[in-house]
């Protein structure tokens, strides 16, 4: 008799089947189905007991093609050999099977995870980008192949895509999930996180992978005993978002205040485009040093953007990059003194630009994510409405660096609102 692990199993494999032919979200994989198959019936053997189940017992797991995985090449979306490419199983990979989940294959990313797009598209409509770079791992959560998927953010790699898919995405604070056995973009600022379909379905996984997370205590939501009260950062930053996005976010502000939360408009930061310029130095810089070794050997096979990108940054010198570093230091600093001086448990903001534009040939803007990114701070993607041409729409929320907790603690409560008038604008 079949166990509920081994229908999921059968299930997941029957909707890569039905749905990965256009949106070609994962990597191709023959004897997925038979590899699955084999590894429910391990876990269905391991954890016979229904009370004795952990919590992610029988969830099928999208991984971003740049996670190594004991058993399958990592080929990060480039044609650079997968042998060269190869190592170590993730440390992340072993905790979500000890807690049970199936890794369903690897999920299409970005070259690299830079910018050079894979041919995934977004699944609400085929002709538009899905984001990057973990393009994969959202569109797979989007078209309901998967109910999980990790994936990582440099600067908006995760937030975007969740936005642009119409899914909840998590990036957690830089270095709570453990980035050893993943392919480096530039180290500063790479984050591992999640993407679901809800918070409820995201949350028991982040808690499997963050480091040292808090379910209730200190830090807990529950600690707090109330709504957070939530910070609109007015200024240059958020006039990158295009009119569209503007008016849905202020619209989504506006029923927010109406369900009873706190929200208070504050100019920050008021360096944006000097943060911008240190962000770019600090990312080329270490993308360069990233492929020191591969660079050199098999340069001719890696694609146009990123290799314009590795030599941006070979060209730039040791001391800007020291000097970037020691300004992103005090922008953290300002970050969590505005928080404190105004009393901003999160702060809210379009997750993107606008809605997914249209073309596979770019992943869109990341700029909604960068000053967050930039800081190492825990974000967040919820689907809020969509465009007038149907497609989803985002709010991302931003905690101080370290709650995570407090972040999807918080976070179903502002799910609830946002889904409530999801109308399009």
């Amino acid at each position: 008799m079949e166990t509920s692990c081994a229908v999921a199993a059968a299930r997941t494999c029957d909707r890569i089947e039905a749905e990965d032919g256009e949106i070609q979200a994962f990597v191709p994989e023959p004897g997925r189905r038979e590899r699955l198959a084999r590894a429910a019936r391990v876990a269905d053997e391991r954890w016979g007991d229904v009370d004795g189940r952990p919590p992610l017992y029988g969830v099928m797991v999208g991984v971003k093609d740049i996670v190594h995985v004991e058993g399958m090449p990592t080929g990060a979306g480039s044609d650079v050999p997968a042998e060269v490419l190869a190592g170590a199983e993730a440390s992340l990979v072993g905790r979500l099977r000890e807690a049970g989940a199936l890794v369903a294959g690897k999920t299409v990313t970005a070259e690299f995870a830079v910018t050079a797009p894979g041919p995934t598209r977004n699944p609400h409509h085929l002709g538009h980008t899905p984001g990057g770079s973990s393009s994969g791992s959202a569109a797979a959560v989007a078209a309901g192949m998967v109910p999980l998927a990790v994936g990582t953010q440099t600067i908006g790699s995760m937030i975007r895509p969740a936005a642009y898919c119409g899914v909840v995405g998590f990036k957690p604070t830089h270095g709570r999930v453990p980035s050893d056995g993943v392919i480096p973009n530039a180290p500063t600022f790479d984050t591992v996180g999640l993407f679901a379909p809800d918070v409820a379905t995201l949350a028991p996984a982040a808690a499997v992978l963050c480091d040292g997370w808090r379910p209730s205590g200190e830090g807990a939501v529950t600690a707090a005993g109330r709504r957070p009260v939530l910070g609109v950062p007015l200024g240059p930053y958020l006039d990158r978002a295009d009119a569209e996005a503007r008016s849905s976010f202020e619209e989504r502000a506006g029923h927010l205040t109406a369900a009873g939360f706190t929200v208070r408009r504050v100019p920050f930061p008021d360096d944006f485009e000097r943060v911008v310029a240190e962000q770019r130095v600090i990312n080329r810089y270490e993308l360069a040093r990233s492929h020191a070794v591969w660079f050199p050997r098999h340069g001719e096979r890696y694609r146009e953007q990123t290799v314009e990108a590795i030599r941006e940054g070979r060209r730039m010198s040791h001391d800007a990059y020291a000097a970037a570093l020691r300004a992103r230091a005090g922008f953290r600093e300002r970050l969590v003194a505005a928080m404190d001086r105004d009393g901003i448990d999160l702060w809210i903001t379009p997750a993107a630009t606008g809605p997914a534009p249209y073309g596979l040939e770019s992943t869109g803007n990341s700029v909604m994510s960068l000053p967050w990114s930039y800081a190492g701070a825990p974000a967040l993607a919820l689907p809020a409405g969509r465009a007038a041409n149907s497609l989803p729409l985002g709010v991302q929320c931003v905690a101080r660096p370290g709650a995570d907790e407090r972040l999807l603690g918080w976070a179903p409560d502002v799910e609830s609102v946002l889904v409530g008038t999801s109308a399009p604008v």
